[in-house]
C-alpha cells in the first residue's frame, strides 16, 4: 500500500474497511462470517471468538457500502445519498452510540452494544472523531467508477480526485484526450 493514501491515526481503520471490497478486479475480504470476525478481531474491535452470524455479516457490507457512498461523495463535492445516511443511522442505533463522560469532566462517543453491532460502532466513534478533527471529507474514494478505492487526500487543495494519479488518474486523462482528439476530427 501506498503510505500517501493511508488516512492518519484510526481513521486508517474506516479506509481498510471500505477497501474490504476492491471493485476493480472484485475482490472480497468479508466473504463469510469468520472473515468478518477475523477482521474486526485483528484490529482490535472485537474477540477472535466473538459471535457473527450472516445477519451481521450482512449489515456490516450494508455500512461499509454505506461509506463508500459518503466517500464518493467528498470526492465529488456532492451531498452523501439519503439511504446511505439511513444505513448509518441504523448502523449507529444497533450500537447504542452515547456520550459518555470520565471523572476529568471529558466525555467521548462510545457504544454501548457490544458484539459486531458495537464493534461497526467503534468505526462510526472513529468517524464521529475525523468529523470534529476537519479529517473527515479528505477520505474519499477514487473518482473512477471501475474503482472507488477509498484513500485520503494528502493535496493541500483536497483536490484528489483518484486512487493514485499512476492507474486511475492517468486512465482518465487518456480518455479526456482520445475524446477531445475523435471530437476535433469529427
Amino acid at each position: 500500500m501506498r503510505k500517501r493514501q493511508q488516512a492518519p491515526g484510526e481513521l486508517e481503520h474506516v479506509r481498510a474497511f471500505v477497501n474490504t471490497l476492491d471493485v476493480l478486479p472484485g475482490t472480497e475480504e468479508l466473504t463469510g462470517a469468520g472473515e468478518l470476525r477475523r477482521w474486526l478481531s485483528e484490529r482490535g474491535f472485537g474477540s477472535p471468538r466473538m459471535r457473527v452470524t450472516a445477519d451481521d455479516l450482512g449489515r456490516a457490507i450494508a455500512l461499509r457500502e454505506a461509506l463508500r457512498a459518503v466517500l464518493i461523495s467528498h470526492t465529488e463535492g456532492t451531498l452523501a445519498p439519503p439511504d446511505a445516511s439511513r444505513t448509518l443511522d441504523e448502523a449507529a442505533e444497533r450500537a447504542r452510540l452515547s456520550l459518555r463522560f470520565d471523572e476529568h469532566g471529558g466525555a467521548a462517543v462510545e457504544p454501548a452494544a457490544g458484539g459486531v453491532d458495537g464493534a461497526l460502532g467503534r468505526l462510526l466513534v472513529i468517524v464521529h472523531g475525523a468529523l470534529a478533527q476537519g479529517t473527515w471529507t479528505r477520505l474519499k474514494a477514487c473518482r473512477d467508477d471501475t474503482c472507488e478505492w477509498a484513500f485520503y487526500d494528502h493535496t493541500k487543495n483536497h483536490s484528489g480526485t483518484w486512487c493514485t494519479m499512476q492507474s486511475c488518474g492517468n486512465r482518465a486523462k487518456a480518455r479526456a484526450y482520445r475524446d477531445r482528439r475523435a471530437a476535433a476530427n469529427a
